[in-house]
């Protein structure tokens, strides 16, 4: 077997001087819109502006753009920052097959170098492109075992992260090499903060983005690790993995498909592993005419993940409540849809809302568990109050590869969650420039400032 460090540089390095393809380019202009929908309502989330007033103790100026407070910082504070942002409303983007939102950590330090450098908009694409091949595939390489104990976003986030900011900063084939072997001893995150609260999990983006900056940093520099980083006796798959890494299948179509063209691109405020039964919930409601007054009882059996991730019968905050299968199912049906809106106060209190997840179960089916993660799938049984009952199975979700989202569709996702931060020509203004544009996004002037002092 070939060295995977070196295989994965060698193809960072290519998609340096790349000439992209028009489907190729439009895809790092999709992902670069669904980062902004994501990561403008994050910036003025309270784990957000908690981290910016820790940041604002020591931080220097700079000519990178952080959203949450719309001043310009040092690259590294304002990855850490935007990626931090972009993460907390569980809108951001999928590897479904890898368990792995690239996007968080690797648009967020590709974007606030490219702007601190002053880069071209298609290097800015390259690099995005690159990260998102080196990320993807090394997630590949350890699911779905890496994600028992670890973080997937947080931990690959800080590779694909370096992988961007190396190209941007000119290393070649040997340097990004060094950059990926110096990111995966930064790389870390662990499942626990994944569950009962806090704030942390959306931290783990930003840490992976702070963190693969200054891998490319140091390796740019000169600093070296070691060749056998990734596949070693005691390399990072060995030591986070139940294996030394499944490279062949990680690496297989190399140079035939690039991840950036297979994402999921999210169509609900929540945890993913949610996602099949939303929408199959909805599809039922669809055909046979119920609403939530009518539900006797839902039983909702998945995969391990949708059992052990997502069974929170009681979420308390907001941060639980996107991981929670009965918060999300019956405030989907109450609400209409699970967006921004269904994770606000009087959402989290609604008497209706709390009063029918009640009736909501989760489970697993051995049968949807052996197809994770390549398949995300669902199992309902809706029990209605005149006696009426229907089983489901959804396949699909959407938003995935299979099922993709429209650019229509993007656009008005984009438009709503701009909108709970900017006016409409802002939002026009912003969009066509990542759209349409030759241009980085790179002004700042945006926002008004918000309240980020102490208390």
């Amino acid at each position: 077997m070939e060295n995977p460090l070196l295989v994965l540089a060698g193809a960072a390095d290519r998609w340096r001087s790349a000439q992209l393809s028009p489907e190729l380019e439009a895809a790092a202009r999709r992902a670069i819109l669904d980062w902004f929908a994501t990561t403008l309502p994050g910036s003025r989330e309270e784990a957000s502006l908690a981290l910016l007033r820790a940041v604002q103790l020591e931080d220097t100026p700079g000519r990178s753009i952080c959203y949450a407070d719309d001043a310009t910082r040092s690259p590294r504070a304002a990855a850490l920052l935007n990626a931090t942002a972009s993460h907390i409303v569980e809108f951001d983007d999928i590897f479904r097959d890898g368990g792995y939102h690239p996007g968080s950590s690797t648009i967020a330090a590709a974007l606030a170098l490219a702007q601190h450098l002053n880069r071209p908009l298609a290097d800015l694409h390259r690099a995005i492109i690159g990260g998102y091949e080196v990320g993807c595939r090394i997630s590949l390489a350890v699911q779905p075992s890496h994600y028992v104990f670890w973080h997937t976003t947080a931990t690959i986030g800080t590779m694909g992260a370096a992988t961007a900011c190396a190209i941007l900063l000119g290393c070649d084939a040997d340097k990004i090499a060094h950059a990926i072997s110096i990111a995966s001893s930064f790389a870390g995150g662990h499942q626990q903060n994944l569950k009962n609260g806090g704030m942390a999990k959306a931290l783990h983006a930003g840490h992976a983005a702070d963190a693969g900056m200054l891998a490319a940093f140091a390796a740019s520099s000169g600093m070296t690790g070691s060749p056998d980083a990734l596949h070693g006796k005691t390399g990072y798959a060995a030591a986070t993995s139940a294996s030394t890494g499944d490279w062949v299948s990680a690496l297989k179509g190399l140079g035939e498909w690039t991840p950036i063209e297979h994402m999921t691109i999210k169509n609900h405020g929540c945890c993913g592993h949610i996602f099949p039964a939303l929408d199959g919930l909805r599809l039922l409601r669809q055909q046979h005419g119920f609403t939530w007054r009518d539900i006797s009882s839902i039983r909702l059996d998945g995969y391990d993940a949708t059992k052990s991730m997502c069974d929170r019968p009681n979420p308390q905050n907001a941060s639980d409540a996107r991981f929670g299968a009965q918060y999300c199912i019956c405030a989907g049906m109450v609400l209409g849809a699970v967006r921004l809106n269904a994770f606000e106060d009087v959402a989290l209190s609604h008497p209706d809302i709390r009063a029918l997840m009640a009736k909501v179960t989760v489970g697993v089916d051995p049968a949807l568990a052996s197809l994770y993660p390549k398949q995300r799938m669902a199992k309902l049984a809706v029990q209605l109050t005149d006696g009426r009952s229907f089983d489901h199975l959804q396949e699909t979700r959407k938003g995935d590869p299979e099922d993709p989202l429209s650019m229509e569709e993007l656009v008005q996702k984009f438009d709503e969650l701009a909108g709970a931060v900017l006016p409409e020509p802002q939002i026009a203004a912003l969009r066509t420039r990542i759209l349409a544009s030759s241009e980085l996004p790179q002004q700042a002037g945006f926002f008004a400032q918000p309240n980020v002092g102490q208390g």
